[in-house]
């Protein structure tokens, strides 16, 4: 039974309240019993809880020294998930998570004044679900103490350079409900803990404000940054992480870690290291405790010179550290004792057990003027070659199933939530959308969606995903039944993007269901593999509608040649059903699939539509220009493949290209051709021209009506290298644009940064590799503009882009390498069979300035959430023995305006929704129109598929109730800062301002919920 409290608590800093589930609210079973009582206000004052006043008391006048206990564990990395925590094949290296939970437990107990920090909690909840009722209360108390604190809470440390900020606020979600249900208000985190990704995202930083965070520690920032920071003091600041949210919306404090995540050097007592313990018996030949004290004193007056205050910390930990945690704590007790002992002789260090919390703590009290940080920290480099932007493409199919696996999530929970109870249990079994959640969580780690893991783990981060499918397509099985009142023979085509499906292909006639998952009404085209032969489609009022049966050239694949094209109309949150019949064994449209070849240079080669229209060279089959009719804009862009060879090594620095580092031996990559052949298509409903390169790059572009922007699908794989030669290929496209040095990418799928060629905002660049050193993380898109017109290209994943000419665009698609790059891997980026041959998409926009935004930022919208097709085969029979077949459904009563997307609709309890509406545009980013100004909307009367009947907003990941969540307050050097009280919430009138998200928990019934 779950019953929601909240407990007013009196926080140092503030006066924060917490929100407690008490009972079983498991992840894994959302359908909670009905007699849930909701929001039960407790007025309990002066509860004790942990948070600031649990902290160690510190010595003012001294250099106070905060040990942070810690360990870092890779939610896979060399092991898998399952290897790390159990501690198998420790030949690979020696790891298990449940040994170290279990050893610190032990250790905390035996002194009252320890402390540890932990952070992953797809490894704590596994462990917890493991132990007794009596290791549970002993946990509590510890928790409850402040001694056993929880940093950053999220299910993984994720990435910032390859991910999307849907899929990091989900996991953070994820890891802080645990919290919560497990630990109440004791559990959560004040601060985030980034120690180990590979450079810092302004979003990332933005997100973590507006989940209530109160500061942000990183560890790895570039070498050249942080030499800098030492010496200008600026190792801590408030990050100011939008342009378009007003502070302290997402102001964080944010501090760099002296050691990265690492002890000071020689301070390592793990089973891992080989520093020798301290030894304090004056009798012994080993004796060396003045030598350990004298030392450390050294240590932090050296350490503290780069920091302002008078505290400083240590991290006492690394990878997999405290397997033995007694080895640890028996020397910090040791350390601390005969340090402080000094105090007596007069010395002004004094050392404790600390965490960051209090570290942070102490940081606001000295009531400080800190600066301010307004870009990212990337790219990031450790050394002068070392430039950590070959992850941005690392692995681009498991990047790609990422991506996928998120718009199928959310498709998921969706329906989840408008179907209610019926989602979970129905006649296609038990539905769940709970694997998917926390596979698709894991992803998010630092070494798996970066494509940084070894082969044998990326395949089983594969496998976690494929097993999360499951229970999901039972899940929009049961939903898509009950919402259409008629049950069919569901199947579900993973391989579409290779022409597979065999219900398409093998069947006289099938339904097509298409799902929208945006608050918008969509058209949407849709292909789908089939026999040769001629088809009549016909849309939910029975109206034939036109299609085209269209052949594949034979790169693709030999077996299946042929693809049924035809536009899908689909309401907002809703879906549509098409019927598909095949009525002739031959197709005559078969020729409009024709060869090409070189033609006389008078050929005018060309694909268009009422908006575009992209000539290609006939001599050399390239694109040559797109022009935007609608407009009368026209550009040269010339576009092709081109590959970098990848570095192993030179006179310069031994630093090779890997997983992790991108360094190519040469500047100017080689084209894979300098010609292509080409075909081309032209129906009613497509227009394409293909091109193929070589045996290992084609490519199609390809326009359809009413259709904004040209689509380019390109094939690239298995890279050659029977050479020796590591290849890393990009897309490239060129034109006269002037840009001045400029180029703009997205942070995380969100906001704008603007990039400089060979700069950084707020350092000095020294250049030693100026193609490296000029990538970017591109999550969904980049642009170049000169002012007048912008050519934007969108992604469907996360690639590494640059502009390293004027008016000049590229973007890595994929890599394979023959050498390490000596980072931990201990293996060469290959990719596995599945992994070799990647086919992907890029979606390129011409248009003028003005309404540049508009378009980019609706076109990624509709991407990155895609209609979902489900395909049924045969005849099906209603869900209720009256009910007559619901052909369409929209979950809204009317549609969302342009500025709001949806960003989360999910299952959160019995009778429960969760609910993330954002405004996707940024402040003055539309000069057009009015998308940049701020939107209201009705939440009363919004959804048709429930009713709801109690609202609450939440901070971003749901962990607190909004008008119960303070921050630490910081004084900066930009000026004061005002704190608006948060006003009454109104359902019948929510505002959105640009870049806002805004958190809700509703109380929700549905209609007939009770009937199956």
């Amino acid at each position: 039974m779950g019953i929601l409290l909240f407990a007013s608590g009196v926080y140092a800093g503030g006066g924060s309240a917490g929100w407690l589930w008490m009972g079983s609210c498991t992840l894994s079973s959302p359908v909670l019993p009905i007699s849930f009582l909701f929001w039960l206000l407790l007025v309990t004052p002066g509860a004790w809880a942990a948070g600031y006043e649990t902290c160690p008391t510190v010595k003012p006048g001294m250099l106070n020294v905060h040990l942070l206990p810690h360990t870092h564990d890779d939610v896979g990395w060399l092991k898998t998930v399952d290897q790390y925590y159990y501690g198998i094949l420790n030949d690979i290296q020696h790891a298990s998570v449940q040994n170290i939970l279990d050893s610190v437990i032990s250790s905390l107990r035996e002194d009252p004044t320890r402390r540890f920090i932990y952070m992953e909690m797809a490894f704590f909840s596994r462990w917890w679900k493991q132990q007794t009722n009596a290791k549970r209360d002993i946990v509590q108390n510890l928790v409850r103490q402040g001694r056993l604190e929880f940093v950053n809470g999220g299910w993984v440390m994720n990435d910032e350079g390859a991910t999307h900020y849907g899929a990091i606020v989900d996991q953070m979600t994820l890891g802080l409900r645990f919290l919560q249900d497990t630990f109440g208000s004791n559990g959560r985190p004040r601060v985030a803990w980034h120690i180990d990704p590979f450079g810092h995202s302004r979003e990332q930083a933005s997100l973590f404000a507006q989940m209530g965070f109160d500061g942000f520690f990183l560890g790895r920032i570039d070498y050249q940054d942080k030499l800098l920071r030492k010496k200008e003091l600026k190792m801590e600041e408030v990050w100011r992480a939008s342009a378009s949210l007003k502070p302290p919306i997402a102001d964080l404090f944010t501090g760099v870690l002296p050691n990265t995540y690492d002890p000071p050097e020689n301070l390592c007592w793990d089973m891992l290291c080989g520093n020798s313990p301290i030894m304090e018996d004056p009798r012994s030949p080993q004796y060396n405790a003045d030598t350990w004290v004298s030392y450390f004193l050294q240590l932090a007056s050296l350490q503290q010179q780069y920091y302002r205050t008078n505290h400083t910390v240590m991290t006492m930990g690394s990878d997999f550290h405290y397997e033995d945690a007694n080895m640890w704590f028996k020397n910090m007790d040791k350390l601390i004792r005969l340090v402080n002992e000094q105090q007596a002789e007069g010395s002004k260090v004094h050392v404790l057990y600390s965490t960051p919390t209090c570290y942070l703590w102490e940081l606001n009290k000295a009531n400080l003027t800190w600066s301010v940080k307004e870009d990212d920290f990337f790219p990031y480099a450790d050394g002068p070659h070392m430039f950590w932007t070959g992850y941005f493409s690392s692995r681009p199919a498991l990047k790609r199933y990422e991506r996928l696996s998120y718009n199928f999530l959310q498709v998921c929970n969706q329906l989840e939530a408008l179907a209610g109870p019926a989602a979970n249990v129905g006649p296609y079994g038990t539905g769940d959308s709970a694997p998917l959640k926390e596979a698709m969580a894991v992803l998010q780690h630092h070494d798996a969606v970066t494509g940084t893991a070894r082969q044998n783990v990326v395949n089983d981060y594969a496998r976690q995903l494929a097993a999360g499918w499951r229970p999901c397509e039972v899940l929009v099985s049961n939903a898509l039944a009950r919402l259409s009142y008629y049950k069919q023979n569901f199947s579900f085509c993973r391989e579409l993007n290779i022409s597979i499906c065999p219900v398409s292909q093998n069947s006289e006639q099938f339904q097509v269901t298409v799902y929208n998952p945006l608050g918008r009404k969509v058209h949407q085209m849709v292909r789908l593999p089939v026999s040769e032969g001629m088809f009549f489609v016909k849309d939910p009022n029975g109206k034939t509608v036109p299609s085209n049966v269209v052949m594949l050239p034979s790169s693709y694949i030999k077996k299946y040649r042929w693809e049924l094209v035809f536009s899908a109309s689909v309401p907002a949150l809703g879906f549509s059903i098409y019927s598909v019949v095949k009525v002739t064994v031959h197709n005559p449209q078969a020729q409009s699939f024709q060869a090409s070849p070189r033609k006389p240079r008078s050929y005018v080669l060309a694909i268009e539509n009422e908006y575009i229209r992209a000539t290609f060279d006939s001599e050399t089959g390239l694109l040559m220009k797109i022009e935007n009719i609608e407009q009368n804009i026209s550009l040269p862009v010339s576009q092709g493949f081109f590959w970098y060879k990848a570095s192993t090594g030179d006179e310069k620095s031994a630093q090779a290209s890997g997983a992790y580092i991108f360094r190519p031996s040469h500047l100017e990559p080689l084209p894979v051709s300098r010609w292509a052949r080409i075909h081309q298509v032209k129906t009613a409903l497509v227009q394409e021209v293909h091109q193929n390169f070589s045996a290992w790059c084609s490519q199609v572009l390809r326009l359809y009506p009413g259709q904004r922007h040209l689509e380019l699908e390109w094939t690239v794989g298995p890279i050659p290298v029977r050479d020796n030669s590591g290849k890393e290929v990009i897309s490239r496209f060129n034109t006269p644009m002037k840009t001045n040095g400029q180029f703009y990418t997205d942070s995380n799928g969100r906001e704008i940064l603007k990039r400089r060629r060979n700069h950084r905002p707020t350092w000095r660049l020294s250049r030693t590799e100026p193609v490296a050193g000029n990538y970017y993380p591109v999550n969904t898109r980049i642009y170049i503009s000169d002012g007048h017109m912008q050519l934007t290209v969108v992604t469907d994943r996360s690639q590494g882009g640059s502009s390293l000419k004027d008016g000049s665009l590229e973007l890595m698609v994929h890599r394979r390498l023959l050498a390490d790059d000596e980072r931990g891997l201990a293996e060469p980026l290959m990719n596995s069979e599945t992994g070799k041959i990647v086919r992907g998409r890029h979606l390129v926009l011409l248009s003028s300035v003005s309404d540049a935004a508009e378009r980019h930022r609706l076109l990624v919208e509709k991407e990155v959430l895609a209609p979902q097709v489900v395909l049924a085969q045969g005849d099906g029979i209603p869900y209720y023995s009256q009910a007559a077949p619901r052909m369409q459904f929209s979950g809204l009563r009317q549609d969302l305006p342009p500025q709001v997307h949806l960003l989360t609709l999910a299952r959160w309890g019995p009778k429960m929704v969760l609910l993330r509406l954002e405004h996707q545009f940024a402040v003055t980013e539309d000069s057009r129109g009015n998308l940049s100004s701020p939107v209201t909307l009705n939440l009363q009367n919004l959804f048709q598929a429930f009713i709801i009947t109690h609202l609450m907003e939440t901070t971003l990941a749901a962990n607190q109730p909004l008008s119960r969540a303070s921050r630490l307050k910081w004084i900066t050097n930009t000026g004061p800062t005002s704190y608006p009280v948060p006003s009454k919430l109104d359902p019948t009138s929510v505002t959105l301002q640009p870049m806002e998200i805004r958190t809700f928990v509703a109380r929700v019934q549905w209609p007939g919920s009770k009937t199956h």
